[in-house]
C-alpha cells in the first residue's frame, strides 16, 4: 500500500529531534510521509535539526524543505502556514508534534512560570498553528490535522502542567473536528504511551543522572505489550493512517498508541 500520501503537501511541526541513539517521533513521521509520496515541509525551532531531517528525506529519495519556526513566537504559526502555501500552493496535512515538560511538578510544587511555559508550548502553540491552517484547508475543500497527545491526558499526578496540556490537546482535537467537519477538514490525535525516543529516554536519563539503559529498562517493564516501549516509527505509522485517505471517515478520534498501557489506568 505504497503512495498513501501521493501528491499531498505535509507540514510536520517538530520534525527535528534532540540528539540520541533512537529516532524521534517528528523525524520518523517526516521520513515516512515522504516515502509515501508527500512533499514535506520540516519545521523545527532549531533550524539545523529541521535541515537534517530534510536532508535525510532527500537522501532517501523524497522531496522536502525545511523552515525554522517557533510556535510560541508571535507570528510564527501563521508564517509556517504561509510558507507552506508559498512553496507548495496548498496544505493537505498538518502534524503538531511539539511538546515540553521540563520544570514540571505536582500541583503543590509547580512554579507558575513553568506552568505557563508548558501550556504555551503544548496547547496554545498547537491551537495557533491549527488556527492558521484552517482557512487554507477549508478554502481548498479539506485537509487532515494530527495532534500528538499523551496518556498523561488521562492519568498521572506528578506532572500537572503536562497532564493538563495534553488533556487540553484532546479536547482541542475534538472541538476542531466538530467545527470543521462540514468543510472536509479532519482532526485526530495520537495518545502516546511510553516511546523509546531521544527526548523521552535520553532526556529522563540526563535529568535524573541515570544511564539510558537503566531508564529504558524501567520504562519497558511498565508496558504490557511484550514488555517493550514503542518507538518513533510506531507513532509515524499511526499518523500516516490518520493523515491518509484510509482514514477519510475518521475525525475527532483519540487513538491510543501505547502497547495497551492505557488499559491499566484505574
Amino acid at each position: 500500500m505504497a503512495g498513501r500520501l501521493e501528491g499531498k503537501i505535509a507540514v510536520v511541526v517538530g520534525a527535528g529531534q534532540t540528539p540520541g541513539e533512537t529516532i524521534g517521533n517528528g523525524r520518523a513521521m517526516a521520513l515516512l510521509f515522504a516515502r509515501e509520496g508527500a512533499q514535506v515541509l520540516c519545521v523545527d525551532r532549531v533550524a539545523e535539526r529541521a535541515e537534517e531531517t530534510s536532508s535525510l528525506i532527500a537522501e532517501d529519495g523524497g522531496v522536502a524543505s525545511f523552515l525554522a519556526g517557533d510556535i510560541v513566537k508571535p507570528g510564527d504559526p501563521a508564517r509556517i502556514v504561509e510558507e507552506a502555501k508559498a512553496r507548495y500552493g496548498r496544505l493537505d496535512v498538518l502534524i503538531n508534534n511539539v511538546g515540553i515538560g521540563n520544570g514540571d511538578a505536582p500541583a503543590h510544587r509547580l512554579e507558575e512560570a513553568a506552568f505557563d511555559r508548558i501550556l504555551s508550548v503544548n496547547l496554545k502553540g498547537m491551537w495557533l498553528t491549527i488556527k492558521a491552517a484552517l482557512p487554507v484547508m477549508r478554502d481548498q475543500g479539506g485537509g487532515a490535522i494530527v495532534n500528538i497527545s499523551s496518556l498523561a491526558a488521562r492519568a498521572g499526578g506528578i506532572q500537572l502542567a503536562y497532564e493538563v496540556s495534553k488533556a487540553g490537546v484532546n479536547r482541542l482535537t475534538t472541538s476542531v473536528a466538530q467545527s470543521n467537519a462540514r468543510y472536509g477538514v479532519r482532526c485526530n490525535a495520537i495518545e502516546m504511551g511510553y516511546m523509546d525516543t531521544p527526548m523521552a529516554v535520553s532526556g529522563i536519563a540526563s535529568a535524573s543522572g541515570r544511564s539510558t539503559a537503566e531508564v529504558r529498562a524501567e520504562r519497558d517493564a511498565r508496558v504490557p505489550l511484550k514488555g517493550k516501549m514503542g518507538d518513533g516509527w510506531d507513532t509515524a505509522h499511526a499518523a500516516l493512517f490518520l493523515a491518509s485517505d484510509d482514514a477519510r471517515f475518521i475525525s475527532g478520534a483519540i487513538l491510543p498508541v501505547d502497547g495497551a498501557m492505557g488499559l491499566r489506568i484505574g
